[in-house]
């Protein structure tokens, strides 16, 4: 084993190098530069150690801390070294107190399971930086979702203690420069979880930097245990440890509770624990939200028992009623609170615990939390919140939580082995997957998975296109939270015709953004934060959603084996979708091609022709390529249906012989636009713009993400160019797989050679600036099917880490990315395990990352379960009943419960 030792200096760092094939030892020393902070000053380490090989690092001076013990000290500073250098260097970090405890291999072993199982954060941040880290450590059951802010802070520019509830929306419109904007957005209900503490009745302590000596945030994935670690210093000279502990129940999903723990360090006296639930809150977010009316709710009433509050309310448009109480329990004696003399003090309720206390000695409260809505519960609110208030106890809610977790993770852990990073991450993205979602299994909630979870207030908490990508993880591990994703959508059935209808089209056309009663919530004007202006958004344009929707509903069939939900729900979605398609496609009578018009592609850069009188795009390559392939898919699944069935759907969508012959006739003559080189247009007419130059916008601004916003900054259109904010014309090919994408192009009557997606795919690349975090992962799919496994590595890794390092400069702050968490899950055993799950028949072709020495999972397909375990050289496979799979290109067949390993 190759270790390094560092001991830490005020003005530099000593490094030792053990590497244990050796008798000689290397040592160097690390200067830090004033200029730089103490993270920049460490990267340095990386460049010392280049061309070592390095397998773990002790620090020989680490501080004594409760929370971690690679805490050190640096020129009056603070650091946890440990975490800094897991993130630099993916090695596993003790203290040299660790080893002498417990022995270097057991130490090693411990802080590897301990860093593949906890998300932590280790300092006081502020601004958005803070915010993404709330978001990324939220808790929650798919009901609710409470951001990982501190009990004590109120919404401020550094804190924001959001409480969402899974699909509940309000609108409210605005007059902005006289025009009338309405905005419907996912409501930020009263803070429930206030809670904080006062020495001798002074006024209760809220998050301030000169009183915080250290704080540390540890998410534990195991249970979903979100423990904050607090040591204060009052200006009073009072100096305490103060322990939060926050999660969800998931069997009583209306409960969340709250531990807290106060140690007074250096007095003795009056401690009082302070508790509210504030109903002064808006949806504040999101700046750039500003502008409008962000405050939805109006607190109807308050109330108080002996040791409970409550609040009672209602959304200001939506007339949603709620009830959210809160209990606190502890030692000490219940006291009246003192008298609120902030403004809206009508709109807060508080209760208050006084005990006496001696320094040393750990006080434990327990704040227990309801909610309810009458969206999910039809009784009366309070009383039934009331009861269940009082049958609620943290015993019970982390005894609901483990037991959850266990089975969870049991059923859709993947297990990544050699590569700590992103086995932890991986994990991160299944706990939010999860945690977003869960409770809608139920079936009594009506909402979907939106684009930024219960995290934050991004997209206003609007459901896009993104459940494509996690709709996949959880039909593998969790068909009913799936189906019962989809009927969302089905709800929303008679919504998207109307829809349809408004815009003089057949069939159905789902909203690019839904919420509430699924009508269309994409704004017409788009703020540009580069100019502060508002320019035109016509983003609704982006029809593909509805094909999206197809795709879900075909895969978890296909995944699932549910042809029940086809028959009853799925089969009339997917004709509505597809007469809403064949209604859009035109026919040119000259060359018997069919185009379709006034669409946009995922690619949000491009919403027109420039200088074009008409919105919109025609043929769009994703567009035209998905239609065909769900008029195909059409027509293979009303193989399968019985005649009674098709009967009954094709009266209730009006179907007949002749639109079924006009599906075909589409799905074999529509029109792509291809040049003499086999690149892909990605709309006709594509090739016609001029090409921009990268480098010199990349020399001008640095990050070029939003090249759209530049280029309007500057008076220009990105209508105008070639360039793209992420995969669009090769996204069928993430989809699908390549010779899926080709049988489609030959239909159509477009020879595609097999050598051409390289070219295809360095085409795209060179023009796209990854605007947003799902291009990423569509490349890293993409690169790895071509082959080119260290693009493939590059791309997936930062996706992986896109929302941890918060790469998009602040987007995380206003919630975590869950299509991208989706995605990334998805292709490390999609792609990179190479099972793919997806196809019409199971298929194992692997592709493993250098970086990961073996992968292990579970999956869920067709009623049968399987266990691979992949290494470099081979497939191990095991199933609970007889199945027949291919790997590589060996036919395989397996008895139940009888593993079967195969060389590749």
């Amino acid at each position: 084993m190759k270790i390094i030792t560092l001991h830490v200096l005020d003005d530099s760092l000593e490094v030792s190098y053990h590497p244990n094939d050796q008798a000689t030892q290397r040592r160097f020393i690390i200067a830090y530069n004033p200029e730089q902070t103490i993270g920049e000053n460490l990267e340095n380490l990386r460049l010392k150690l280049a061309g070592l090989d390095v397998d773990a690092a002790v620090v020989d001076n680490a501080l004594s801390y409760p929370f971690s013990d690679t805490v050190v000290g640096i020129n009056h500073q603070r650091i946890d070294i440990g975490l800094a250098i897991v993130n630099m260097l993916n090695i596993p970090v003790v203290s040299q107190q660790a080893i002498e405890d417990h022995g270097l291999e057991h130490a090693l072993a411990a802080k590897r399971d301990y860093l593949a199982w906890h998300l932590d954060y280790y300092g006081q941040y502020q601004g958005k930086r803070n915010y993404g880290q709330e978001a990324m450590l939220t808790v929650g059951n798919g009901f609710f979702g409470l951001r990982g802010a501190y009990t004590e802070a109120n919404a401020d520019k550094d804190n924001y203690p959001g409480m969402y509830t899974a699909g509940l929306y309000d609108q409210l419109t605005t007059n902005l420069n006289g025009r009338q904007v309405t905005n419907e957005d996912l409501v930020n209900l009263p803070n429930a979880q206030a809670l904080s503490f006062g020495v001798d009745h002074q006024n209760p302590f809220h998050i301030k930097a000169a009183d915080i000596q250290d704080i540390y945030r540890s998410l534990d994935l195991h249970t979903g245990t979100l423990t904050t670690t607090m040591l204060v210093q009052l200006s009073t000279g009072h100096a305490l440890r103060i322990q939060t502990t926050k999660l969800a129940n998931f069997k009583d999903w209306h409960r969340l509770t709250i531990r807290y723990q106060i140690t007074p360090l250096n007095f003795s006296g009056s401690l009082q624990v302070y508790s509210a639930i504030d109903g002064n809150v808006v949806n504040g977010n999101v700046a750039r939200y500003s502008a409008f009316d962000q405050r939805h709710i109006r607190v109807t009433g308050t109330s108080q028992q002996p040791d409970s509050i409550f609040l009672e309310g209602q959304t200001r448009s939506s007339a949603v009623k709620f009830a959210i109480g809160s209990h606190l329990t502890g030692p000490g004696q219940a006291l009246s609170a003192p008298n609120d003399n902030r403004p809206n003090a009508e709109r807060r309720v508080r209760q208050m615990r006084s005990v006496d206390v001696q320094p040393n000695h750990t006080y434990t409260f327990e704040k227990n939390v309801v909610l309810f809505t009458d969206r999910e519960t039809t009784d009366d609110l309070l009383p039934i919140a009331t009861r269940e208030l009082s049958q609620a106890s943290f015993a019970d809610t982390l005894t609901s939580s483990t037991a959850y977790w266990q089975q969870r993770w049991a059923d859709a852990d993947i297990q990544i082995t050699g590569d700590m990073t992103s086995q932890k991450l991986t994990r991160v993205n299944l706990y939010h997957l999860f945690t977003a979602t869960q409770a809608i299994a139920s079936g009594k909630i009506d909402a979907s998975v939106n684009a930024r979870g219960l995290d934050g207030e991004a997209y206003r908490g609007h459901v896009f296109w993104d459940e494509m990508f996690d709709l996949p993880i959880y039909a593998l591990h969790d068909p009913q939270l799936a189906k019962s994703l989809l009927m969302y959508r089905y709800r929303r059935l008679p919504a998207a015709k109307n829809n349809a209808q408004d815009a003089g089209y057949a069939g159905a056309m789902f909203p690019w953004q839904s919420g509430e009663v699924g009508d269309e919530q994409s704004q017409v004007t788009h703020l540009n934060p580069l100019t502060n202006t508002w320019d035109p958004d016509y983003s609704s344009l982006q029809r593909h959603v509805s094909l999206a929707i197809a795709y879900n509903v075909i895969m978890y069939c296909r995944i699932t084996g549910d042809q029940d939900f086809m028959a009853k729900y799925g089969l009339e979605m997917v004709q509505e979708i597809s007469k809403f398609w064949l209604s859009k496609a035109q026919l040119a009578p000259t060359d018997h091609r069919y185009s379709i018009a006034k669409v946009m592609g995922p690619d949000e850069f491009h919403e027109n022709y420039p200088n074009a009188d008409t919105t919109g795009l025609t043929n769009n390559a994703y567009t035209n390529l998905m239609v065909t392939w769900v008029f195909n898919q059409l027509a293979t699944i009303r193989q399968h249906l019985d005649a009674a069935t098709l009967k009954r759907i094709d009266q209730q969508t009006a179907v007949t012989a002749q639109t079924l012959k006009q599906f075909t006739d589409v799905s074999h003559h529509l029109k792509l636009d291809i040049n003499d080189d086999d690149i892909i247009g990605q709309f006709e007419g594509y090739f016609k713009l001029p090409q921009l130059d990268f480098r010199k916008y990349r020399q001008k601004y640095g990050d070029i993400s939003r090249m759209d916003r530049i280029l309007k900054a500057e008076g220009k259109t990105p209508d105008a160019y070639q360039v793209a904010k992420q995969a669009d014309a090769l996204m069928a090919f993430y989809n699908f797989d390549a010779p899926t994408v080709i049988g489609l192009l030959e239909q159509l009557g477009y020879h595609f050679p097999q050598t051409a997606l390289l070219k295809n795919l360095q085409f795209y690349l060179d023009r796209t600036t990854h605007g947003s975090t799902l291009s990423r992962i569509v490349y890293a799919a993409l690169t790895a099917m071509a082959g080119n496994m260290d693009q493939s590595w590059q791309l997936f890794s930062q996706a992986l880490f896109s929302d941890y390092y918060d790469i998009q400069g602040g987007t995380t702050a206003e919630g975590i990315h869950l299509g991208v968490m989706g995605a990334v899950t998805l292709m490390s055993t999609r792609y990179y395990a190479g099972v793919d799950a997806l196809a019409p028949e199971l298929t194992v072709t692997p592709h493993l990352p250098q970086a990961w020495q073996a992968i292990r999972f579970n999956q869920l397909l067709r009623g049968t379960h399987y266990t691979f375990a992949i290494d470099h050289h081979q497939v191990t496979v095991t199933a609970d009943r007889a199945a027949t799979l291919k790997i590589g290109q060996q036919q395989i067949s397996l008895k139940p419960h009888v593993s079967s390993t195969i060389t590749y």
